[in-house]
């Protein structure tokens, strides 16, 4: 084969790769397609990285088989122990990884480049800009993962003149990388560059509060793309860049749903603060102060058995409690009594976009039954029984009715529009963001204590004792 025919079959095979790029992130926009979209970009990924491997005339790769191994054996891992509940925080790390070898990638052809002596002007400024948005991802999400995990406090560390610092930091970083572009054989100022960058990661999301993850690592997955783009255009890779393209161009349109979900502005994502206006949150009272009703598990079985609609609110107490099969069990016998059940999911719902849908899914809940926010709410005003389980934040009236409430103007589910809500909760504490919930102290809402896949459980049992 001649050579321009053997680039032309890469080129093809780098297309096919991006077809199936595109057509799995198509299939990924719905939980029941998900696994379909999952399998095209991996079989994507897999053609891509055989026509670099034999495009790249390597020779020797007993490193690559090494390091494909360990890759396997790690993932495998990973997939078989890690819980559910703890998603939110390995895609925070998966997105630092992602950043930190898109950084390295750049720097290794930067450093390859200054050894030859020859230093093209767009490679020096794309490989630094690569650098210092991928050590920036690295540890920005090694934050996000410490206050997901518990390991850093949730709270908004709020720094003194934290923008000012931050803004000098960029600006040192932007001069330093000026620098290089023009004299780049200066390993010490690179390594600064680096510095920096891996501080300013830590800067801007240590200011931001846990219940706002979601939002950051939705960014962050954005950064590591845009990352992974610009390496592709230093090492003169189309798939590389089409594939950072598609992962920058979806984060960032993820990250604008879940501004919108949250009634936050994108441009206190990027520039740090995020959040912080939860350390007010103690003007709605101390929880529990107010009074509410509480039921039993008797009371709250002789609700559902004998409405005639209900709607599932699921939240992260569900995923702790790992509750989604009971919930099932449970909705299966109210559907055997003639009883409608859906579910409204909150797009911010538990600690990341989808987490709820993937639960439910896990416990082989129909897709029809899976209503979104806009399609929730309408419902509502019909619907006799909405179960709140877990959820907290995103079913607080106090963001419709309250100015003064931090969470004033977030869209959220309109639980409270129902007959009557039961709220499963271990106790009357409060949410990520620190602020009670109205809605537990409505007139038509009873709460139900207790572990919440204990609870469901007990409601089943009640259930199949009602003629």
């Amino acid at each position: 084969m001649s050579d321009q025919g053997f680039l032309d079959l890469i080129n093809g095979l780098y297309i096919v790769a991006a077809i199936l790029f595109i057509l799995g992130l198509k299939y990924l926009g719905s939980p029941r397609t998900a696994r379909k979209g999952n399998r095209l970009s991996a079989l994507g990924m897999l053609i891509a990285i055989v026509a670099t491997l034999v495009s790249r005339d390597i020779i020797e790769y007993e490193w690559i088989a090494i390091g494909i191994a360990i890759g396997a054996v790690i993932g495998i891992v990973i997939a078989r122990t890690v819980k559910m509940t703890a998603m939110p925080q390995m895609v925070a790390v998966l997105n630092g990884f992602g950043g930190a070898a898109s950084a390295l990638v750049a720097a290794a052809e930067l450093i390859r480049s200054v050894d030859l002596g020859d230093v093209p002007l767009d490679v020096a400024i794309i490989a630094l800009f690569s650098t210092v948005l991928g050590a920036l991802t690295l540890t920005g999400s090694l934050i996000a993962f410490g206050k997901l995990q518990g390991i850093v406090t949730s709270r908004a560390v709020l720094l003194p003149l934290r923008n000012v610092v931050n803004a000098l930091i960029l600006i040192a970083i932007i001069g330093l990388s000026a620098w290089l572009v023009v004299e780049p054989n200066q390993p010490e100022i690179f390594l600064a560059v680096g510095l920096l960058s891996v501080l300013l990661g830590v800067l801007l999301v240590i200011p931001i509060g846990g219940a706002d993850m979601p939002v950051v690592i939705s960014l962050l997955n954005s950064y590591s793309g845009i990352a992974a783009a610009a390496a592709g255009v230093v090492l003169q890779n189309n798939i590389l860049i089409i594939a950072g393209a598609l992962v920058g161009a979806s984060g960032l349109i993820l990250t604008r749903i879940m501004t919108k979900a949250m009634n936050r502005s994108l441009a206190n994502v990027i520039f740090g603060g995020f959040g912080a206006t939860a350390t007010v949150a103690d003007a709605a009272g101390t929880p529990g102060e107010r009074p509410y009703r509480s039921a039993t598990a008797e009371d709250v079985a002789m609700i559902l058995g004998y409405s005639q609609s209900v709607m599932f609110v699921p939240g992260y107490g569900l995923a702790v409690a790992q509750a989604q099969h009971a919930v099932k069990e449970l909705a299966g016998l109210l559907q055997d009594r003639g009883i409608s059940v859906k579910y409204a999911i909150h797009p911010v719902a538990g600690r990341m976009p989808g987490h709820m849908n993937v639960l439910l899914a896990e416990a082989d809940v129909p897709y029809e039954q899976l209503l979104d926010l806009d399609q929730s709410n309408p419902e509502f005003v019909r619907t006799d029984v909405a179960v709140v389980i877990g959820a907290n934040d995103v079913t607080n009236p106090a963001a419709r009715t309250d100015p003064e409430s931090p969470i004033y103007g977030m869209p959220i589910l309109d639980v409270d529009k129902a007959r009557a809500v039961i709220v499963l909760k271990r106790s009357m504490a409060t949410g990520f963001s620190g602020i009670d919930n109205d809605l537990f102290y409505l007139d038509n809402t009873s709460m139900f204590f207790g572990d919440a896949k204990s609870s469901v459980s007990d409601l089943v049992t009640e259930l199949r004792q009602l003629d």
